[in-house]
């Protein structure tokens, strides 16, 4: 017994000298922990939203007021008419849209009755659906107010739900989709195959040989690239002919941020390879690092705006997030390359700077 307990202390030290051991027991469950309890919640705050009052009467600037002291929504843009509300969709900034009819006031006061369009953007179904039930709370709270003993106030509710009127998930879920799954076959394949070539020590092979640098990467990740490729198009069509959702926009400018998207995480992937040295370390690097944070903090399922600051910071530098928006607004928006320019050159520049690291670390592991 006393062998026994003195093996047991002696792996106890062991444990705690080894500092990664440590943080993979305690610091991996308590860091989860807070993502996880900061990131799942479905409620709905600061939503961006823009408000087209016709009337400009009194009740509706009682409305407007308690729509934006809600907490609910933030009024992100400006619109002056019908015309620009397509406009102000596309650019993303905001989820919803508030018409007031001409005349509400006088309507509500004389007919007891007005009418108020919501126009909610349904490429995110759930989060669309959420936005309309605030504001038609807001609205019958509003009209429980003004109730009295004599005709009751009514106002009618107009709900149009843009992109997606039968609110269907798969315009939710598959350009997640296809953001995580690029990510785990580009990224944590790439890095996975070549710290296997580090740990047989065929790498060196490669690294004294006449390639350069530059070649031996290329040629690592072009088989992973056609492959992605191919994944690209079953998905597409099968998102097509089994889900039912098309490609509203440019299907050349989709494939082609894709397969940005494709060249971004194979050098993320080859940035892991550099800096892990065993195939278990890369896949912990990979799922870990990228997989659970392209879930969480890409605004795929949990919209961003909901999180705490810290982690919407944080977000920014998850490339799936502008992936996402950027698949969103041509495959459901219908969208040109003028509304996701700012995306493809983040997404360029991400791609440049793990492209840059990965070809030091191969320099100077060749010196």
């Amino acid at each position: 017994m006393k062998i026994f307990l003195a093996f047991v202390k002696k792996e106890i030290y062991h444990i705690i000298r080894d500092v990664r051991t440590m943080i993979i027991i305690f610091g991996i469950p308590v860091a989860l922990l807070l993502i996880f309890g900061f990131v799942i919640n479905n409620d709905i705050k600061n939503a961006g939203i823009a408000i087209l009052d016709n009337s400009k009467d009194n009740h509706t600037i009682k409305i407007i007021h308690k729509i934006t002291a809600s907490g609910y929504f933030k009024i992100n843009v400006d619109i002056n008419s019908v015309a620009d509300i397509e406009k102000a969709f596309r650019t993303g900034k905001i989820k919803e849209v508030i018409i007031f009819e001409n005349n509400f006031g006088r309507n509500l006061e004389r007919e007891k009755n007005a009418t108020v369009q919501i126009i909610a953007d349904a490429s995110e179904p759930n989060t669309a659906s959420l936005l309309v039930n605030y504001t038609s709370k807001i609205l019958n709270e509003y009209l429980y107010s003004l109730t009295t003993n004599v005709r009751p106030f009514q106002i009618n509710q107009q709900v149009r739900m843009l992109y997606n009127p039968d609110l269907k998930s798969a315009f939710m879920f598959v350009p997640g989709t296809m953001a995580i799954i690029l990510m785990l076959i580009s990224a944590m394949m790439t890095s996975i195959s070549i710290t296997r070539e580090k740990e047989f020590s065929s790498m060196e092979v490669l690294l004294i040989s006449p390639l350069k640098p530059l070649q031996i990467i290329f040629g690592k990740v072009t088989p992973y690239l056609l492959l992605s490729v191919i994944n690209i198009i079953t998905i597409l069509t099968l998102s097509y002919f089994v889900f039912k959702l098309p490609v509203a926009g440019s299907i050349v400018l989709l494939l082609a941020e894709c397969v940005l998207y494709i060249i971004m995480a194979l050098s993320m992937g080859i940035m892991i390879s550099t800096v892990a040295n065993t195939q278990q370390v890369a896949m912990f690097i990979s799922m870990i690092g990228l997989l659970l944070p392209t879930i969480l903090l890409s605004g795929f399922i949990f919209p961003i705006e909901n999180m705490p600051e810290i982690l919407q910071y944080l977000s920014r530098i998850i490339p799936a997030r502008y992936f996402i928006v950027i698949i969103k607004n041509i495959m459901i928006k219908g969208t040109g390359f003028l509304y996701v320019w700012k995306e493809t050159v983040i997404l360029l520049g991400f791609t440049l700077f793990f492209l840059f690291i990965s070809l030091k670390k191969f320099r100077i592991r060749l010196e």
